[in-house]
């Protein structure tokens, strides 16, 4: 490429015209060198053109701000969906806000993304096969963050690739009610807004304020998500409210109560008091504390402590002894309805049978004895809870012993406890230790390293209750689940995620998918009583643990249990009341039946007997289990089938030092500002909008201020896909740094003035295709660049079908930067400065098929900028869009000799620039070299390809078979060939002796303390090992170097 296309850069002006003698921008170089030069003038005037005293510096000119040109937009008017218009040229940079416009509301109309676009039918014999894919759908709530930017660079990669291979191609888009999650943001808006509660409107009021909301915001994701690229078939968008997948849900629920798969009972569930519902695993955050900590916890203005051991001693009735028992959870112990103990410790054997007595009521606890107790943890005797901690819960059915709930849902204490009724948890927490302190029953407290439970919605400690649940027997379904992996019947990658699925499988429970909310699939079953009083009735109450499920009809609809109802108790439907039950299933139920809900099942649709089941499911790790697991369970259930064939699962996207992406520390990145550009103040602002506390938004705010000094600039969404896809590897982790997403924007700059360079040479009216033959490269280079590209194409093609991303975007940014700008294009200059007619016709073949298959294999990353360049390609026969465009193949090309050469010739380029590079020449200054060969091979290769080394070693002339004069520098290729490097006349040799003799000096310096550093006692300890690694590798450049300048320097000593 010519220099001023390499100095192109983003802040380039679009649309400059023509070439007048001198530009503004000399001109005014020109007046300013004036000015430097009247002033200097000036000064030696002054001085009677004494000389300067020594080590007096000159002056400086003033600094001047550097221009900032606009970056190019797209003005013309075009209507949504009408193509771009093309009839302007490429504006001189690269702008994503210019690429990006327009394109994809012309994709969408032109219903490139169906699988519908080029057939007959959906069902049609294809060949090339089908590839469907469903989204894992991103929760209503709010927008999208980079986790969110991750699935879609890879969902939509692969979409696209499979769409470019010709194959009936189908990517379901959709949206989640995530029930907790958007029912607490309309309460917190209602609540800010008008001071009202949802208990204030009740639940068909506040229902309808979600609807509401859902419609105002709820198309904000999916206008992210066309932002990004995602080519989703839009005319199937599917949110898991929509009245066809409501009946889906209702019907799952239905067939798998009338098999025995669903069942109602009451256990513990994990219960946020604050949110008044049980919540699922995965919406609990183990937080790790290292001792005695506070935690502001929800409803309390003092921090509550944590993470201490109290113990205290239960009197044995009948005798002065006592058993000292250990607990964090000191409120609990009014729940305690027994003491456990290991049969065999010695200590408590003669206590067995007996009983001791609670402090505050009139319980007696019997000494029960169990082998889950450790007799060398504490005191070996531990305190019972059954209704309050899973562990007491299966010590309590196993001793058949009372389950005591001492908590309501609000968290506060319930039963004949005196003073303490009525009182909150953690401040009954307080006041039992002062009481047992005054009893004499305390022991002592122990700091105690511990994992405390915190529900990820409402920030509150999560409490262990007894409730009555509606529950999923899931054993059956994870042994099929768990033989479909081992057959290899469903295949899960990266491999290694096998064993954390068998682990689940292995130790599977029942799940719980009651949710105490009003936002959300309303469970189908209806609780029966009686008109008639003499017909007894079952309890429906959620804090009675006698629920009697035989008085819950399920049913598709009142109707429905109504006539249930009537068949099971034999009474007159005129006699039943029923009421359905308040609550709603959990927001992974609706999610297991994705996959064939979409589709719209239960009924045999075309769209489910076509689809049905998914060639891929693909998401992040963290929900193999929540997700992955239970979309299996449902498929095989209800289908029979499994709803895919392969689960590819992503790594978790962390920030550039690896912590977790988290709104306190300032580091979750909304991906719109990694496209768009924002400031550091338009973050912070971000901040305060947000629903962080406000003592949080101080830290998150410093936190932004180091790793955005400067704002987050404009990458644009195709730099921003490619990085995600280029950072895919096994690891179970990303550590993303937005400076490598503005390295691929510099990249896009480079494929756009690659191209618009490239383009010059297609100056007449003729139109290329991509069918040439290997025997057609007249030019030697022209085998070479074809023999990379089917390389690259080659590359591709196994990443894609492997899930190598990494490999996948390294074969295209290789072949583009390294073979094709670098390599290719310098040498094409020669050519269509003289060469013939033949070779030049040969060469804009061959450039044609470089720059349509590059873009090609470029597209499913990065479609934009794809899109616009291969728009401008004088193309005989195109695809009305890359996208629908065949991906390449051919592979034809391909010679490991050519390339083996090239490679040759390329390492003697590059000792050639180094060595020009160590003496100072700049690229402009042309020099000889005087190849000496030992060895044939190495001489007619270099001869072979004697022009494409002086071009890119920036030689004038190479010369073979004559002795190389005086004054040159001998480097090394290999040991049987060198090259002399002729630099008589072109450099001042004491000059340039002193200059790397300078050079020298400050690495000897680096050199020393590296050593000295290295050398340190408790170096190997206390440096990480990644800053060993960096100065190992420094020390080896810098040693390396020293022995380069020691060589320069003694053969400048000789001209």
């Amino acid at each position: 490429m010519p220099e001023a296309e390499q100095q192109n850069d983003a802040n380039a002006p679009a649309g400059a015209g023509g070439d007048p003698p001198k530009t503004a921008k000399q001109l005014e170089k020109e007046r300013l060198k004036a000015e430097k030069l009247a002033k200097l003038q000036a000064k030696l005037d002054k001085k009677a053109a004494a000389a300067p005293a020594a080590g007096e510096k000159k002056e400086k000119p003033e600094k001047r701000t550097k221009e900032v040109k606009e970056a190019a937009v797209y003005t013309a008017q075009t209507a949504p969906g009408e193509k771009k218009d093309l009839s302007g040229a490429l504006p001189d940079a690269y702008s994503p806000r210019y690429v990006e416009a327009q394109w994809y509301s012309w994709w969408e109309k032109e219903g490139f993304f169906t699988p519908e676009y080029g057939r007959a039918s959906i069902d049609a014999p294809n060949p090339n096969g089908k590839f469907v894919m469903i989204i894992p759908p991103p929760n209503v709530t709010g927008s999208l963050h980079l986790g969110h930017a991750l699935t879609n660079a890879i969902e939509d990669a692969i979409t696209r690739y499979h769409r470019m291979k010709g194959r009936t191609t189908l990517w379901v888009p959709g949206c989640d009610h995530a029930g907790i999650a958007t029912q607490v943001v309309v309460e917190k808006l209602l609540w800010r807004d008008e001071k009202l509660s949802r208990h204030d409107l009740g639940r068909e009021k506040f229902i309808e304020r979600i609807w509401d909301w859902r419609r105002e915001k709820g198309g904000r994701i999916y206008e992210q998500l066309k932002s990004l690229g995602s080519s989703y078939d839009w005319t199937r968008v599917a949110f898991t409210m929509d009245p066809k997948l409501c009946r889906a849900v209702t019907e799952a629920f239905v067939r798998l109560h009338e098999e025995g798969s669903i069942y109602r009972s009451s256990r513990l569930v994990n219960w946020s008091c604050t949110l008044r519902s049980a919540i699922s695993d995965i919406e609990v955050d183990k937080v790790e504390i290292p001792g005695r900590t506070f935690l502001s916890i929800p409803g309390y203005e003092d921090k509550v402590e944590f993470g201490v051991l109290i113990k205290f001693a239960y009197k044995v009735e009948g005798s002065d002894e006592e058993i000292i028992v250990a607990t964090t959870r000191i409120e609990t112990m009014l729940g305690d309805t027994a003491v456990a103990v290991h049969p065999q410790d010695d200590r408590y054997k003669h206590l067995h049978g007996k009983f001791v007595v609670h402090p505050f009521s009139t319980r007696r606890l019997p000494i029960v004895c169990d082998e889950f107790v450790d007799m060398a943890f504490g005191t070996g005797a531990v305190k019972i809870t059954p209704a309050h901690d899973p562990n007491d819960y299966e010590v309590g059915k196993r001793c058949n012993l009372p389950f005591i709930t001492i908590f309501n849902d609000d968290g506060y204490i319930i039963g004949d406890y005196g003073e303490f009724t009525g009182m909150k948890r953690f401040e009954c927490r307080k006041k039992i230790l002062e009481k047992l302190k005054a009893l004499n029953l305390y022991r002592e407290t122990l700091n105690n390293p511990m994992v405390v439970p915190i529900c990820s919605r409402s920030k509150d400690v999560v409490e262990p209750l007894i409730k009555p649940q509606w529950y999923v027997s899931c054993s059956d379904m994870a042994a099929s689940a768990t033989e479909a992996v081992r057959s290899g019947e469903l295949k899960i990658i990266p491999e290694h995620h096998t064993k954390t699925w068998y682990h689940w499988m292995d130790g599977i429970r029942d799940w719980c998918v009651s949710r105490q909310l009003w936002w959300g699939h309303r469970i189908p079953a209806y609780h029966v009583s009686f008109t008639d009083p003499s017909l007894q009735t079952g309890s429906s109450a959620h804090g009675s643990v006698n629920d009697d499920e035989q008085y819950w009809i399920v049913a598709r609809s009142e109707a429905e249990a109504l006539t249930k109802a009537a068949e099971r108790f034999g009474v007159d439907a005129s006699k039943i009341v029923l009421k359905q039950d308040e609550d709603v299933l959990d927001t992974w139920f609706s999610s297991g039946i994705f996959p064939f809900s979409v589709f719209g099942w239960p009924d045999q649709t075309k769209d489910l007997q076509t689809f049905y089941p998914t060639s891929l499911l693909e998401t992040g790790h963290d929900i193999l289990f929540f997700w992955v697991a239970r979309m299996v369970f449902f498929g095989q259930k209800l289908l029979g089938k499994l709803p895919f064939k392969e689960v590819y699962l992503h790594p978790m996207v962390r920030d550039a030092h690896g912590r977790k992406m988290s709104k306190s520390l300032g580091n979750v990145i909304d991906p719109m500002d990694v496209i768009r550009g924002i400031t550091l103040e338009g973050l912070h602002a971000q901040l305060v909008g947000s629903n962080l506390d406000p003592r949080e938004i101080e830290k998150a705010k410093a936190g932004q201020k180091q790793d955005y000094p400067q704002g987050i600039p404009e990458c644009g969404s195709d730099a921003l896909r490619f990085a995600l896809c280029a950072y895919i590897t096994q690891a179970r982790d990303i550590n993303l740094d937005i400076n490598r997403v503005l390295g691929y924007r510099f990249f896009c700059n480079k494929l756009w003035n690659a191209t618009k360079f490239a383009l010059l040479y297609f100056t007449g009216s003729e139109k290329f295709d991509t069918e040439l033959s290997a025997s057609a490269a007249i030019n030697q280079m022209d085998a070479w660049i074809l023999s990379r590209l089917a390389a690259a194409i080659e590359a591709c093609n196994t990443g894609f079908e492997s899930y190598d991303f990494a490999a996948a975007t390294s074969a295209c940014y290789a072949f583009w930067l390294y073979d094709l700008c670098d390599v290719y294009l310098e040498c094409l200059k020669p050519i269509f400065q003289s060469g013939s007619e033949e070779q030049q016709t040969a060469a804009r073949r061959t450039l044609y098929v470089c720059l349509d298959y590059g873009l090609r294999l470029l597209s499913p990353f990065m479609p934009f900028i794809t899109e616009e360049l291969y728009q401008r390609l004088p193309r005989a026969n195109p695809a009305p869009s890359i996208c629908v465009a065949s991906y390449p193949s051919n592979t034809s090309w391909r010679s490991t000799k050519i390339e083996s050469d090239v490679e040759f010739v390329q390492k003697a380029a590059r000792i050639i620039r180094s060595a020009r590079s160590d003496y100072n020449l700049p690229n402009k200054v042309k020099t000889e070299v005087y190849i000496v060969c030992t060895d044939s091979v190495p001489s007619e290769i270099l001869k072979r390809y004697a022009s494409d080394l002086a071009t890119i070693s920036y030689c004038s002339n190479v010369v073979f078979d004559s002795p190389a004069p005086q004054g040159c520098a001998i480097l090394t290729v290999t040991g049987q060939c060198e090259v002399h490097l002729l630099l008589k006349g072109l450099v001042e040799a004491d000059k340039e002796i002193a200059k790397l003799q300078k050079k020298s000096d400050q690495l000897v310096q680096t050199v020393g303390k590296l050593t000295q550093a290295i050398q340190a006692a408790d170096y190997a300890t206390k440096v990480p090992a990644e800053v060993q690694e960096a100065n190992e590798t420094k020390l080896c450049e810098s040693r390396a170097e020293i022995e380069r300048i020691a060589a320069a320097i003694e053969t400048l000593k000789l001209m």
